[in-house]
C-alpha cells in the first residue's frame, strides 16, 4: 500500500527545523459588483484609516511601498467581496478562491468549466477543477475527528490547499501519514502527503498586542478588545488561560479572568476585565501609529496580514491557508488559519489583522522572528460567536439602541454576505459587504454595512 501511495502523492521538503517548544519557556508561556475595480463601500478599502505602523511593517516584511500596500489592501477587500458573490452563485461547484501578487488578482476554482464565463465576467480568473471546496472539507473534517479521538503521531498540519485543489497533510514520514489517513478513511485521490521537520508549539509566553500576565507568572497577548453586554474584555489563545485564572495588565495592575477558555480543538479565550481597564478599537503599532480596528471581514487565501504581539511586536505576511488543523504537544487544533508570518513565545493571543479588519488571534507554530517560519492563527468570528462576544470597533455603537424597531429577519451571530437582503422593522436592507452580525451593527446604524432599499 506505502509504494503505491508514493507512486502517487507528490513528497515537497520543507524546510523548518524548530524543535518542539513547551508551553512554558523560561517563565513566559509565552451581491458584489461586477467591476473588481469598482469602490467598495467598506471600511477595510479605505486606504486612508491604515495605520502608518502597519505599512511600514508591510514594508519591511512584504517589500511593499507605502502606495503599493494601500492599494493592495484596497484591491483584496474588492476580491474577498466578489469571492463570496462567487461562492453563493456557484453553489456547489465553487472550488475556493484566492488572490496573489501585490496586484491581489483574483483567481476562482470551479469544478464545472461551464461556470468559467461566469467567473470571468465578475472579473476573476477562471480555474477548472476536480474536487469542490465541500469535497475537499469534507475530508479534511474526517480528519479533524480521528485527531479529536487520537492525536496523530509525526502528523504536525493539515489543511485544505486551495491552489493544488487537495487536502495537504504535513508528515515527518509518509508511514505516519498512511496511518493518519487509514484510521480517518479518507481516500488518497484527495491528499498530498508533503514531508516536514515543523514541529509546531504555542507562542504562550485593553488594546490588541499588549502583554498580560496570567495568575502573575506566564505571559501572552491580548488579541482583541470586546464586550458583552456592558461587560469589558478582551480575546486570547485558549491555551494561555483556563476559566478562573486571573490576569493582570501589562504594567502588572490587577486586570481580571478568563470567562471561557477553549484549547485543544479550538484555540480561543476571553477575558472579562475590570472597570479600571477600558477597551479601545485598536492594535499595538509597537513604536509606531496604532491601527484602527474597523471590522471582522475574513481575509482569503494570499491576503496580506499582519500581527501585533508582545514579545516581537509587529510582522507581516500572507495568508496561506484557512481551514487548517495543526498538532501541538497538548492536541490538535482545527480551523486555524496558516501563514508565513514569524512569532514567538509571549506572542500568543496576540492580534492578526488584515487592513484595518480584525482577522483572529495567535495561536502557535514553528521557527522564530530572526529566520523566519510559520504561524497559525484562530479566527475570531468563532470565538465571537461561541461567547456571545461583541468585537469593539471604531465605527460600531458602544452601547446598543435604546429603542430598536420590533420584527425583521436581521439576527445577531448571523453570518451576512454581500448581496443578502434583511428586513429591520419595517424596511429593508441589501448587504454591502460580508460580515458576521454583531449586538449594535443593526442596519439602520451601519451604513458602511448595510444598504437601504
Amino acid at each position: 500500500m506505502e509504494s503505491a501511495i508514493l507512486r502517487r502523492r507528490a513528497l515537497a521538503a520543507c524546510t523548518a527545523t524548530v524543535a518542539i517548544g513547551a508551553l512554558a519557556l523560561a517563565g513566559l508561556t509565552g451581491t458584489a459588483s461586477a467591476d473588481p475595480a469598482a469602490p467598495l463601500p467598506t471600511p477595510a478599502a479605505d486606504a486612508q484609516q491604515l495605520s502608518p505602523g502597519l505599512l511600514k511593517a508591510m514594508h519591511r516584511d512584504l517589500g511593499l511601498t507605502e502606495s503599493r500596500a494601500r492599494a493592495r489592501i484596497g484591491r483584496e477587500a474588492r476580491a474577498a467581496v466578489v469571492a463570496a458573490d462567487l461562492e453563493r452563485s456557484l453553489g456547489a461547484d465553487f472550488a475556493g478562491a484566492r488572490v496573489s501578487g501585490d496586484t491581489a488578482d483574483l483567481t476562482v476554482a470551479t469544478t464545472d468549466a461551464g461556470q468559467a464565463a461566469r467567473i470571468g465576467n465578475a472579473g476573476a480568473e477562471a480555474v477548472v477543477v476536480d474536487h469542490s471546496l465541500a469535497e475537499l472539507n469534507t475530508a479534511k473534517a474526517a480528519l479533524d475527528r480521528q485527531a479529536w479521538r487520537q492525536a496523530p503521531s509525526g502528523v504536525p498540519v493539515w489543511y485544505v490547499d486551495i491552489a493544488s485543489n487537495r487536502v495537504v497533510v504535513q508528515a515527518a514520514d509518509v508511514s505516519a501519514a498512511d496511518a493518519f489517513l487509514a484510521a480517518a478513511g479518507v481516500r488518497d485521490g484527495l491528499v498530498t502527503v508533503r514531508r516536514t521537520s515543523e514541529q509546531p508549539r504555542t507562542f504562550a509566553d485593553l488594546r490588541g498586542g499588549d502583554a498580560y500576565y496570567m495568575n502573575g507568572q506566564g505571559r501572552c497577548s491580548i488579541g482583541f478588545p470586546v464586550r458583552r453586554g456592558t461587560q469589558s474584555g478582551f480575546v486570547s489563545a485558549g491555551h494561555c488561560g483556563t476559566p478562573g485564572v486571573s490576569t493582570s495588565g501589562y504594567n502588572q495592575q490587577a486586570q481580571g479572568s478568563f470567562q471561557g477558555s477553549t484549547f485543544p480543538g479550538r484555540d480561543y479565550s476571553w477575558v472579562a476585565t475590570n472597570a479600571n481597564w477600558t477597551p479601545r478599537a485598536l492594535v499595538n503599532g509597537y513604536g509606531n501609529a496604532d491601527v484602527t480596528v474597523a471590522g471582522s471581514t475574513e481575509a482569503i487565501e494570499g491576503a496580506s496580514v499582519c500581527r501585533s504581539g508582545s514579545t516581537t511586536g509587529w510582522h507581516c505576511g500572507t495568508v496561506q491557508q484557512r481551514n487548517t488543523s495543526v498538532t501541538y504537544q497538548e492536541g490538535t487544533v482545527s480551523g486555524v488559519t496558516r501563514t508565513n508570518v514569524c512569532a514567538e513565545p509571549g506572542d500568543s493571543g496576540g492580534s492578526f489583522i488584515s487592513g484595518s479588519q480584525a482577522q483572529g488571534v495567535t495561536s502557535g507554530g514553528s521557527g522564530n522572528c530572526s529566520q523566519g517560519g510559520t504561524t497559525y492563527f484562530q479566527p475570531v468570528n468563532p470565538a465571537l460567536q461561541a461567547y456571545g462576544l461583541t468585537l469593539v470597533t471604531s465605527g460600531t455603537p458602544t452601547d446598543p439602541p435604546t429603542n430598536p424597531p420590533t420584527g425583521g429577519t436581521w439576527a445577531v451571530g448571523a453570518n451576512y454576505n454581500a448581496g443578502d437582503v434583511v428586513t429591520y422593522g419595517s424596511d429593508s436592507y441589501r448587504c454591502l459587504q460580508a460580515h458576521l452580525a454583531q449586538t449594535g451593527w443593526t442596519p439602520a446604524d451601519t451604513p458602511a454595512l448595510w444598504q437601504r432599499i
